[in-house]
């Protein structure tokens, strides 16, 4: 019995130490600086049609403003 209490024993010290979480040096934790890829001229495009957009829907709800207005009789701004 003696020899199979230190296997059980020594079988859930290394069990708790293969599933606890290695300690990292602090360097490693910093992530890279993003690299540059293929897709970049795609996602400045994007960011670049969204910003044209926004103002689109910006002057689009301008016009609205100023049509509802006219609507009720105000007087122009």
């Amino acid at each position: 019995m003696d020899m199979l209490d230190a296997s059980t024993m020594l079988l859930a010290v290394l069990f708790i130490q293969g599933c606890s979480s290695a300690v990292q040096p602090p360097d490693a934790s910093a992530p890279p600086p993003p690299t540059k890829t293929v897709f970049d001229p795609l996602t400045q495009d994007l960011q670049k049609a969204r910003g044209v957009q926004k103002t689109v829907e910006e002057q689009a709800a301008r016009a609205g403003n100023g049509i509802d207005s006219q609507e009720r009789g105000d007087s122009p701004q």
